[in-house]
């Protein structure tokens, strides 16, 4: 049931803008997210190659999405599951990851990659500890990059019959965007690649200016977007365009799209919306563009955050006047007086 997605065309959430727009959408997949294509890719590679073997502990770090697909295939495949979270993960991901047998360890997010504490770290350190086990290293390892190039940059050529003129994608380790990128343009070098970055994250300044910016980096609230250090599974020659966006104005996108498109989607697919918008209000597109955006996983994991209207007041995303809570009418249940 992994990949083999569906193309949905998007109308009400781009009803004014010029070309045909289309979602990648990756919550199709059975652990809802396009982390499923690179779990099975990679454990299926290193069973191959002899490195997994049964008993073997598979250890990786993770926003959520791909803890929950890494746990899925391991109760399949008879892996015990290791995953060092962060503490930004929605607790929707953590009780999913937790439900999935995985045994989690939530690490600090706004603290260095070189910390102790931080997930990466953690991972590390586990993976030092713990006999026959296998560290996945999503952010160093081409198989990520590779499983997408296979599947996800292929399937998008084949369903828009390579009539795709650019692709909007969100960049966290960079597999996604750098695999689809890879096969897209062996097809048709003309083909756009459009990162999506988050304020506090220094993929777009590094993409511009090949330096890494420590100053660049502050705490933000998106999951599965954006870094602290640069992943080597991001190949930056690909892409020809970054875009940052902010968390608020993400959040709000990502609820819009599901209250005009019926799709519920996650907080990086509005982030991903939320960028397509600030394109076009910058007129790069036209009436000839075939726009796909990857949306890469389901909103039921963001129930607790973007969905929750106290999370949402919390984070002082309600503020705005034009940002109003929906209203929740309860009925009196009641006995009648007889």
């Amino acid at each position: 049931m992994i990949g083999k997605t569906p193309l949905i065309k998007l109308n009400k959430s781009v009803k004014n803008f010029s070309g045909k727009y289309f979602a990648k959408y990756e919550a199709y997949n059975p652990g809802h997210s396009s982390k499923d294509r690179i779990s099975l890719y990679i454990i299926e590679k290193l069973e191959k190659n002899g490195i997994l073997k049964p008993g073997s502990t598979i250890i990786e770090t993770t926003s959520g999405n791909t803890g929950f697909s890494l746990a899925m295939v391991s109760i399949i495949k008879g892996y015990e599951c290791v995953l060092a979270v962060t503490s930004k993960s929605s607790t929707d991901k953590i009780d999913m990851l937790r439900a999935m047998g995985a045994t989690i360890y939530v690490c600090p997010a706004n603290v260095s990659p070189q910390d102790p504490r931080s997930y990466y770290q953690v991972a590390k350190r586990l993976n030092n500890e713990i006999k026959d086990s296998i560290y996945i290293n999503q952010y160093f390892n081409d198989l990520n990059t590779e499983a997408h190039y296979m599947t996800t940059g292929k399937e998008i050529w084949e369903q828009t019959s390579g009539e795709i003129t650019h692709l909007v994608a969100c960049s966290g380790t960079g597999g996604t965007i750098s695999g689809c990128a890879k096969f897209l343009k062996e097809k048709n070098p003309e083909i756009k690649i459009i990162g999506v970055d988050a304020y506090g994250s220094v993929l777009k300044k590094f993409h511009e200016t090949k330096e890494l910016d420590l100053n660049e980096i502050y705490p933000y609230r998106i999951t599965g977007i954006g870094k602290n250090l640069i992943p080597s599974t991001t190949y930056f020659d690909l892409i020809d365009h970054f875009e940052k966006v902010s968390d608020e104005e993400s959040a709000h996108r990502a609820r819009k799209v599901t209250s005009s498109e019926g799709i519920l989607v996650g907080y990086t697919s509005g982030a991903a919306m939320q960028a397509l918008y600030q394109l076009n209000s910058n007129k790069y597109f036209n009436n000839e563009s075939r726009v796909v955006i990857i949306f890469p996983d389901h909103g039921s994991r963001y129930m607790s955050q973007i969905y929750n209207e106290n999370w949402m007041e919390n984070q002082g995303f309600m503020n705005s006047s034009k940002n109003h809570r929906q209203k929740i009418e309860f009925i009196d249940n009641s006995s009648e007086k007889k």
